[in-house]
């Protein structure tokens, strides 16, 4: 196997200020959009403390990944770094534990798009909608990534202006200047505030840290920096400003409705509103769902294809699939992608609700696995302070919290041990592949199972 590409260092020209609206577009999603008002119902108001330690541990990874970029910048982002820092298996097997895990959420995000769409066509069955929402996604991923940059960008604002317009709507609620059909109930107690106790806010962090889903796909992109040491800059900016965003929003629909009328088949923006006789405000916030779940299946579409590439250069996958031909992605790579992306959605509407959503809530898991790897390959590559340590110690901890938070919850525990299924699978595949890379390394050789291009 020749020198992979991936390790090379690379160099674009986007700013550290276009990187942080990037990373703002690819971010907020149908996890925040719909996600947090799984959590409101499971924690309560008490919700803005698990938004907290969500900020806090996902600040910690990406200060993590952009110290390693600032470093050394490589193409394969998070799995370069765990494969330089701990060796080949941990590159491999971070690598197909994130490529599986979005495959699978990609299928969801498709089928929520659907069913937003179908807000203004209920006639159109779903499948006609997740197919045009992968053809367009797939077209922006081909047009390459300066037109990813722009897309991103200016969905990222779309959507902090549809939130930032909930905000003004909500004060002028809140303050009297627009009357509802009911007065404003505010949580006066303990009960209130935190209803199901510790045990429900522990369950309702995981929920929170899918809000901040995507990082490490702003560590793909923070190669196309053209000051890779501005990649620290552009992720504190990013995450102030999503934390700001974040609280304000959900600090004001807790204010304005009692917890126990959230659920997760409608925003709670939209629920927080939904006394007011304001008939915009359902279109509005059903384009901003679609804008949001779009932006975030893109990313993820850029991301998947970025990860299989990279570890075909370097023998982890079949060498196709990094066979460059006249498309930005090689024609293989586009080829599983698809297939991937297929299977999913085909699983997302013919499987039982529940099960599905065990399986995707296990995808979601799997990617905060990715996270403490990152984390973990931070120690082994930077000459960590005391200060890191303890930023990156806590990390991990917020990161554990999150996880283990779904063991208290029905909805949540298939996923727990669906998601260590799925790890092991990939767990026992890795172990085989060490062996053998091993057994090939004492005779000399480079050992790669799969057919070179």
């Amino acid at each position: 196997m020749g020198k992979s590409s991936s390790g090379a260092k690379e160099k674009g020209n986007m700013k550290w200020w276009q990187l942080t609206l990037f990373g703002v577009g690819c971010t907020i999603g149908t996890g925040f959009f719909l996600g947090s008002s799984i959590a409101i119902k499971m924690t309560g108001p008490a919700i803005l403390i698990a938004f907290i330690l969500a900020a806090a541990g996902t600040y910690f990874v990406f200060d993590a990944l952009a110290k390693m970029t600032a470093q050394e910048p490589l193409k394969g982002g998070f799995r370069s770094y765990a494969k330089k820092a701990f060796g080949r298996w941990a590159g491999f097997s971070s690598g197909w534990v994130y490529w599986m895990s979005e495959v699978l959420i990609m299928g969801s995000q498709m089928t929520a798009l659907s069913i937003f769409s179908r807000f203004w066509f209920p006639k159109i069955p779903l499948w006609v909608f997740a197919g045009i929402y992968a053809l367009l996604g797939l077209v922006v991923v081909l047009i390459g990534v300066s037109i990813l940059n722009k897309l991103e960008n200016v969905l990222a604002i779309l959507k902090i202006a549809a939130i930032m317009m909930f905000v003004i709507i909500a004060l002028l609620a809140i303050f009297g200047v627009i009357d509802g059909d009911r007065p404003i109930q505010y949580p006066d107690s303990q009960k209130d505030i935190i209803p199901h106790g510790v045990l429900g806010l522990w369950s309702g962090v995981i929920f929170a840290f899918y809000a901040f889903g995507g990082i490490e796909i702003l560590g793909l992109m923070a190669t196309q920096l053209k000051e890779p040491k501005e990649a620290p800059k552009a992720g504190k900016v990013m995450l102030f400003t999503l934390m700001i965003i974040y609280m304000l929003s959900i600090g004001l629909a807790v204010l304005m409705v009692p917890w126990n009328q959230f659920n997760g088949e409608k925003s709670p923006f939209v629920n927080a509103l939904a006394n007011y006789n304001l008939t915009f405000i359902p279109h509005l916030f059903n384009g901003a769902l679609i804008i949001a779940g779009f932006s975030t299946m893109v990313a993820s579409l850029f991301a998947v294809t970025s990860i299989l590439v990279t570890l075909s250069e370097e023998g982890d996958a079949p060498g196709l699939f990094c066979k460059q031909g006249k498309l930005k992605v090689p024609i293989p790579t586009l080829l599983i992608t698809v297939l991937g992306i297929s299977g999913s959605i085909v699983c997302a509407l013919l499987m039982p609700g529940n099960v599905y959503e065990y399986i995707t809530t296990a995808a979601g898991l799997m990617l905060l696995y990715n996270w403490i790897f990152i984390l973990a390959s931070s120690w082994k590559l930077l000459e960590v302070t005391a200060k890191d340590k303890i930023k990156y110690s806590l990390g991990i901890l917020f990161i554990l919290i999150a996880v283990s938070g779904t063991l208290f919850h029905s909805t949540s525990r298939p996923g727990f041990f669906i998601s260590l299924a799925f790890v092991g699978i990939i767990g026992c595949i890795t172990l085989i592949m060490n062996l053998k890379w091993k057994k090939k390394k004492k005779k000399g050789k480079v050992f790669s199972p799969w057919p070179t291009a």
